[in-house]
Parts: structure tokens; sequence; C-alpha cells
């Protein structure tokens, strides 16, 4: 079975090209949003399919957000469960540094978002829109910047991105569950069950699989909870050691399989439908004197940075994690800098978290705080990358 550091590479290369398709497809939403086409955008965004039934007649909008991140989370809980079982969180004081700083990084933006947004309508649910880190976009520019800094800045960002995406899930599901249907999440439940059964007995064939897959989101997508809950629930329960004689374990083979899959066409098609926010002179300026995007801004650009880069320093100062391999502070600044790219959870959590009209303007301020968080960052990771090129 390849080596975890293998697996991390592999994973970088796949989401500097995500990275870029993320990229692109958010241009062409806003693009096309403020165009005289913008009305076929809309059009398209809101055209509704699927049937009555299990209440899945939703927007296109609505399935991208629902069905095709559902991928993208079953990716990550296929790499969290693998970190967890056999890789970098594995090992107690690997484990505790990303997994501290990613709290950090949830926690005191929340706080930074509530303190500034305190008394404005929405911001007892807008306060979650800044606790999450886009792990496609942060790795593509990580890769694309700092070629020269140690394997471990990339394991670190890996983790911390991962970790904190299961706290971003964690809030959806407690945060924007609606309603709550028993015997929906019976059957999910019983779903996940089978599921489980079928890992440990060892059977592999897709004609199991696919379908009990897809009846677990459905399951969850009836029983009120967010649908994408059922992907990092599946990735969890997916086998992460090979068998002897086993050329690799479930999980591997999947996110083989899936991960592009998802960086190159769910995420994308996810940021088409979510990025194409209405860019005029009066909507940017009310970005930034409205309380509510502000709070979002000052929850990315400085609330990641002191909670990712404070978290870090406190324990290591206490002794309870251990600085990565080969990292300086300076280094751990920039990646924290870069932890504040929100990004595709940022804009989900501002789509189930607010109406439309207020959503756009917190999408704005997604948009603005991921992209100066990832300019900055790139110019830090490539100062500190030339002096690691130059100390060897």
């Amino acid at each position: 079975m390849p080596r975890p550091l293998t697996e991390f590479a592999r994973y970088l290369r796949t989401e500097t090209t995500g990275g870029i398709i993320l990229l692109a497809a958010t241009a062409v939403a806003l693009i096309w949003a403020n165009s005289p086409l913008r009305d076929s955008y809309h059009a398209l965004r809101d055209f509704r399919l699927g049937p009555e039934f299990l209440h899945l007649n939703l927007t296109l909008g609505d399935w991208a957000k629902d069905g095709l991140l559902a991928l993208f989370f079953f990716v990550a809980g296929l790499e969290l469960k693998r970190e967890l079982v056999i890789g970098e969180l594995s090992r107690f004081k690997q484990a505790v540094l990303p997994v501290v700083a990613a709290i950090g990084g949830m926690v005191v933006p929340a706080v930074v978002a509530l303190a500034v947004g305190w008394g404005t309508p929405g911001i007892d649910r807008a306060w979650a829109i800044p606790v999450a880190t886009d792990i496609a976009f942060a790795l593509g520019v990580l890769a694309l910047t700092a070629s020269n800094l140690p394997s471990s800045a990339r394991v670190f960002l890996l983790s911390l991105a991962v970790v904190d995406d299961l706290g971003a899930i964690i809030v959806i599901a407690v945060l924007f569950t609606t309603g709550f249907d028993l015997v929906a999440v019976g059957v999910a439940v019983a779903a996940l069950a089978l599921y489980a059964f079928l890992q440990h007995r060892r059977v592999r064939t897709p004609w199991l699989y696919v379908p009990l897959a897809l009846i677990t989101w459905v399951a969850v997508h009836s029983a009120g909870v967010h649908a994408t809950i059922a992907g990092v629930a599946l990735g969890l329960l997916t086998r992460v050691r090979a068998d002897e004689g086993e050329g690799e374990a479930p999980a591997l083979r999947l996110e083989h399989r899936l991960q592009p899959w998802s960086a190159a066409v769910a995420v994308p098609v996810f940021a088409l439908f979510a990025a194409g926010i209405s860019v005029t002179g009066d909507s940017l300026g009310a970005v930034f004197t409205t309380a509510l995007p502000l709070a979002v801004l000052a929850g990315l650009l400085g609330g990641k940075v002191v909670g990712i880069f404070g978290a870090s320093l406190l324990a290591v100062k206490l002794k309870v994690a251990d600085k990565p391999r080969g990292m300086g502070w300076r280094d751990l600044g920039a990646l924290s800098l870069l932890g504040g790219v929100g990004f595709t959870v940022s804009l989900l959590i501002a789509d189930l978290a607010l109406p439309a009209e207020t959503s756009e303007l917190a999408k704005a301020a997604v948009l603005i705080a991921s992209g100066l968080a990832s300019l900055l960052a790139a110019v830090l990771l490539l100062r500190r990358s030339k002096v690691h090129a130059e100390a060897d």
C-alpha cells in the first residue's frame, strides 16, 4: 500500500488542477451573472428538475449544493478516515497541532464575526460562514507558490483543512437541519449500518454500494438534514486498511476514482451556481459598509489568522504539540493566512444561513476575503519558499 506521504503528494497534485478549475468556474459565474445574459444564468440556476416524491423537485442550484457537494464531502470523509487510522492524524503528537489549529481557526473567526456583527439581523446564523477553510483552493495556492517548503507544511495544511471541514459539517448538521422526519432518519441509519456491515464483510461490488449510497443520500435529504452529511458519513464508514493480498484498501481506491470528479466537476459546478452574485458599485460598497458582510470579512481575514496561528503557538509553547518538522513560525503564519480562504463551504453556509438578498452580500464578502487571503498568502509563501531554497 502506498505510504501516506505519497498520497498527500498525489492529493495535492490533483487539488492544484482542481483549484484552477474552481477559480475558472467562479470567474465564469461572476461574468455571466453580470453580463447582458444574466437572465439566462438565473433561469438555468433556478430550473427545477426531479420528482416531487421525497422532496426531490429541486433547482439545478440546489442539486449542485445538495447532490454534487455530497461527493466532495464523501471524498473529504475518506481522506479524514484514512488520516485518522493510518496517516498523519493517527500519531498523537503529529495529530494534535493541526487539530488544535483547526479548532482555533473555527472558534476565533466565529467570535470575531459575532463581535463585529452583534445586533445585526441574521448574525445569529451568519457567524458560521467564516469557520470553513476551502481544501481545493487553499492547497492549490500552496502547491503553486510553495514548492520549496518542507513537505510537513503541506501535511499540516491538509490535515487542518480536513478537520476544519469536519467542523463545518457538524455546524451544518446542527444549525441548518429543517424539520426532522424520523422514518427517513431510520432508513438512513439502516442504510449506513448495512454499508458498514458490507465493508466489514469485505464485499466489493459497486452494484450494492452505489444503490445503497443513493438510498442514504435520499433518506438524509428527506429527513431534513443537509444531504452532504450523507457523504461524510459514508466516507467515515469506508475501510482504509488493505487486507493481505489486496492491492489497495477501498478508501484509497475510491479516492483515486472519485477525487478527479470531485475536484473537476462537483466543486466547480457548485461554484458556478453559488458564485454568480450581482457586482455593482452599490453592492461592493455595501460589503464594506454593512455590518453582516463586514463580520464575514473580519472573520475570514482576521479571525482565521489569529485563531490558527494563536492556537498553534499556544499548543507548542505548552508542549502539547510539536511544531511541524522543518517549519518556522513565519511559515506557519503564511499557512494561517491561507486558512482564510473559505470559499466552497463558506458559500454553502451563506446559502443555507441567510435569505437570498442578504446571502448575496455575505457571498460577496466570502469571495473578496478568499481572494485577498489567497493573494496575500501567495506573496508570503513565495518569499518563504525562496528562503528555504536559499537555505538548501
